[in-house]
C-alpha cells in the first residue's frame, strides 16, 4: 500500500498541471497527499480492526477535509444515509490496494476489493475497476510475470492492456472513470523497469495523474517487492502521525505476505 500512496504524493503536483513527459522531479515542497492516500489508509484501518468499510469512508473524510474528493463523494460523506451512489469513478481502484495485500487468496481478494467498492462506487464498472487493480496487486505479489498478470486482467476483465504508453500518451486527457483510467495505469506498470520507472510511466500519461499513478504504485509495490527506500523515506515526511502509524502497523502485519 505504501506504493499506492507515494504514487498519490508525488502525483499531486500534476493531477491539474499535467506533463507529458517522465523527466520531472519525484518530490516538491508543493507535493502532498491527497484523498487517494486518506482512503487508502481507510481501507487498511478497516481490515486492520476488522470492521465494515463504510464508517471508515466517513470517519477519514470528516477528519481529513479537502483532500481533493470528488463531488459524488463529498456530498455523500457529509450526508447521514449510508447507500451508496452508483458511482463508476476511479475512487474505487485508488482506495482498493490494502485488499491486494492482506489476503490469501484471490477469491478473498476479489470478494473483499468488491465490499470496498460497493460503500460507494457500486456500479458495475466501479466494482470492476477495484476488483481488477486488487487482483493485480495480489497476482504481482504472489510471483505471476506481467505477461500473466496482463493476459488475467484482459481475460477477466476485459480491460485492453494491448496498447503501449507511447500510442496512449499523446491523446490521452483527465478522465475520472474507472474504464478509462484503470486500464491505462495497468499498462504504466506493465511497461516499467523498477518501481520509479512504474511512477514515472504513470504520471507521464497525464490525466488523472496523481490516481493514475496510485493505482500503478499499489502494483508495482506488489511486484517489485516494495518502495526504494528513498522514496519511501521522503513519501512518510508528507504524512502525519495518525496516518504514518495505520500505514506502519499495516505494512509490519501484511507487507511481507505472500
Amino acid at each position: 500500500m505504501l506504493g499506492a500512496i507515494a504514487g498519490d504524493i508525488i502525483g499531486s503536483v500534476y493531477e491539474f498541471n499535467n506533463i507529458k513527459s517522465k523527466d520531472f522531479p519525484l518530490f516538491s515542497q508543493y507535493c502532498d497527499f491527497t484523498d487517494d492516500t486518506v482512503l487508502t489508509v481507510a481501507v487498511a484501518d478497516a481490515i486492520l480492526n476488522g470492521d465494515a468499510y463504510v464508517g471508515y469512508f466517513k470517519s477519514y473524510f470528516h477528519r481529513y477535509p479537502n483532500r481533493g474528493y470528488g463531488g459524488n463523494f463529498s456530498r455523500w460523506g457529509v450526508a447521514d444515509s449510508l447507500q451508496p451512489y452508483y458511482s463508476f469513478g476511479n475512487g474505487s481502484a485508488m482506495r482498493v490496494s490494502p485488499v491486494g495485500f492482506a489476503f490469501d487468496n484471490l477469491q478473498t481478494v476479489c470478494q473483499e476489493a468488491e465490499r470496498t467498492a460497493q460503500a460507494t462506487h457500486n456500479h458495475p464498472e466501479g466494482i470492476k475497476g477495484a476488483v481488477a487493480t486488487a487482483t493485480a496487486i495480489f497476482l504481482a505479489r504472489t510471483g505471476s510475470s506481467t505477461d500473466e498478470i496482463r493476459y488475467h486482467i484482459e481475460q477477466s476483465f476485459g480491460y485492453d492492456l494491448s496498447q503501449s504508453l507511447a500510442s496512449i500518451r499523446p491523446h490521452y486527457s483527465f478522465d475520472v472513470s474507472c474504464q478509462g483510467s484503470v486500464p491505462q495505469a495497468m499498462v504504466a506498470f506493465l511497461e516499467s523497469t523498477d518501481f520509479e520507472d512504474a511512477i514515472r510511466n504513470a504520471i507521464s500519461l497525464g490525466g488523472d495523474s496523481d490516481t493514475i499513478a496510485c493505482i500503478t504504485g499499489g502494483i508495482a509495490h506488489a511486484y517489485y517487492g516494495g518502495v526504494p527506500d528513498a522514496i519511501a523515506a521522503s513519501v512518510w515526511q508528507y504524512l502525519d502521525n495518525s496516518l504514518k502509524e495505520i500505514t506502519k502497523r499495516f505494512l509490519a502485519t501484511y507487507d511481507g505476505k505472500n
